[in-house]
């Protein structure tokens, strides 16, 4: 199958574009910090984003990433359907401004286990380094598979834990990429 990489303009982002996006995962076992230590849990439940929620991303997220002077790859297929994407934002924080967030990477579900997501990962360090950060920043989702793919890549437990981010998302695990 032939896919294409892209980077978005604001011009690309057509209420549909993830109308074609599967964002369904069957999760089993999560990750959870318990007394100062990751233990994996049987927590069971499925995620699948429906119409509404995935224009809202297009609407929202992507459009304020790339106003802001963010950056969101899209991945196409053959028929020009949206199977992954990735955005990364472009304000630094952290005591020496070392990181940019890696905001979002997913690859729909018949897509995935084919390196689209590591392609993906790898553009957002590259251009993240280019930008001048020292680490990636990525709050993640903490069901088993994700944080398997998370740690393939080198990902670690994050040095400086962003407050904001752990809050909002309280059972994701905050992780860096170092930017060599």
């Amino acid at each position: 199958m032939t896919i294409v990489i892209k980077e978005l303009s604001i011009n690309d982002l057509t209420p549909n574009l993830l109308q074609h996006f599967n964002r369904y995962q069957e999760v089993r076992r999560c990750w959870r910090r318990e007394h100062d230590e990751w233990v994996l849990k049987e927590i069971s439940f499925i995620e699948q984003w429906d119409e509404i929620l995935k224009q809202e991303i297009v609407r929202e997220d992507f459009r304020s990433c790339i106003h802001s002077g963010g950056t969101v790859w899209g991945v196409f297929d053959g028929a020009n359907r949206m199977i992954a994407f990735a955005s990364l934002l472009s304000d630094f924080f952290g005591s020496s401004n070392q990181y940019l967030q890696l905001m979002q990477i997913h690859v729909s579900y018949e897509h995935r286990g084919r390196g689209i997501g590591k392609k993906l990962f790898e553009l957002c360090a590259e251009k993240a380094k280019a930008m001048g950060a020292a680490k990636l920043y990525i709050s993640t989702h903490s069901s088993e598979e994700s944080q398997v793919f998370y740690h393939k890549i080198g990902c670690m437990d994050a040095i400086e834990v962003n407050q904001k981010l752990a809050e909002h998302e309280p059972y994701d695990r905050q992780m860096e990429f170092v930017l060599e």
